[in-house]
């Protein structure tokens, strides 16, 4: 049971810069998204992407009705 909430918790810190693009609505959510997944793992790809979600968001994204 431990194990199962460490790798949870390992997993939602990973895709933090994921959930930061989402939430600001970013217009390159995916790509961070992509960059986050496959560069992550090396910790500059990490920090890239988390960068990259916090920077200004030129084109919003409309909600979706």
């Amino acid at each position: 049971m431990e194990t199962a909430f460490f790798w949870i918790f390992i997993v939602c810190g990973y895709f933090i810069p994921t959930c930061v693009a989402g939430l600001r609505r970013h217009h390159n959510g995916f790509a961070i998204f992509l960059l986050n997944l496959f560069l992550g793992w090396t910790g500059l790809g990490w920090i890239a992407a988390l960068i990259w979600a916090a920077t200004r968001v030129e084109r919003p994204i409309p909600p979706a009705e």
